[in-house]
């Protein structure tokens, strides 16, 4: 009997369908023991036996790779690969598959929802009312308002949809333009530089590269429109936190909605004492329709690549 090592928590959590279907095919499930993300420590421990893992945010480089002298497969829970060492695992023969599409609306939802609560400051009203304080606060506009899309995949297209129903003007960048889908949904074509100029909001849904780690820096805030509002539920690394801090405390930004940081829980204390900082514990992906839909996909996409 072979093993597969899972390691997301919401794997299979509310239909157990997926585990059965792994089971059934004669594999031995080892399960995150832990209840949080991974250490690499932990890593290598786990997949040592295993033939096949389902991996969510866990580190996944070369070294712990190489610690799974059977490994075979590699099954991404989601889209996000900048925590496996790709070019290690083609190395090996080993397959990466991931569940695209299969969180594009959660995430979606998610990045609108983070838009919608920083323009009203809805985290500080609710603090502020249970302690019984019903002063009023005037907060932004998101209808009829421009938003920048980086990043015009699955989610990023969500997004786009969601903003027209808001009336919005929607800029987006992206290296893969789909033009067809622009022109179809009014989305306008932009470079960088004028999303930072022209954005009330910019939202990011690209991969974490070394071309794009930081690209949010200091030298982007300083383009930015005067109180925007920045949200990122793609990939921490892909803003530098040192200049998001600084843009959150001299106004730069009026808020930020950001559900995915370099370091998870992110270590600078700074950051937590931010009242215009709405933080996420990357859970954007995290409703029981996606965490089903992944959980089906990723026990597909794993045991058709260790039956090859």
């Amino acid at each position: 009997m072979g093993k597969i090592l899972i390691t997301p928590r919401s794997f299979a959590k509310t239909d157990d369908t997926p585990k059965r279907l792994l089971m059934e095919a004669g594999y031995e499930l080892i399960c995150n023991p832990a209840g949080s993300i991974l250490t690499r420590e932990q890593m290598q421990e786990l997949i040592e036996d295993a033939d096949g893992v389902i991996i969510g945010v866990d580190p996944l480089d070369r070294e712990i790779i190489s610690a799974g002298r059977k490994l075979r497969a590699i099954a991404k829970y989601g889209v996000g690969t900048d925590n496996i060492d790709l070019a290690f695992a083609r190395e090996r023969g080993i397959p990466v598959s991931v569940t695209a599409g299969a969180n594009s609306n959660a995430v979606a939802d998610y990045a609108f929802a983070l838009i919608l609560a920083c323009a009203r400051q809805l985290t500080q009203i609710n603090e502020m009312c249970h302690r019984k304080n019903w002063g009023k606060v005037v907060t932004g506009d998101v209808y009829g308002k421009t938003i920048g899309i980086i990043g015009l995949g699955a989610i990023g297209k969500g997004v786009a949809r969601r903003a027209r129903g808001f009336d919005m003007t929607v800029l987006a960048y992206d290296a893969l333009w789909d033009e067809a889908y622009a022109e179809e949904n009014g989305i306008v074509r932009a470079q960088l530089e004028e999303i930072y100029r022209e954005s009330d909001f910019i939202s990011l849904h690209i991969p974490l590269t070394p071309q794009t780690e930081n690209l949010i820096d200091e030298e982007a805030f300083k383009m930015m429109k005067k109180g925007a509002v920045l949200v990122n539920t793609a990939r921490g690394g892909l803003v530098d936190e040192t200049a998001l801090i600084q843009a959150l405390h001299d106004g730069t930004l009026s808020a930020a909605g950001i559900d995915a940081f370099a370091q998870e829980p992110p270590d600078c204390e700074k950051l937590y004492s931010l009242p215009n900082l709405i933080m996420g514990s990357h859970c954007g992906a995290s409703t029981r329709g996606a965490a089903e839909q992944m959980s089906r996909m990723a026990a597909e996409n794993i045991l058709r690549d260790l039956s090859r």
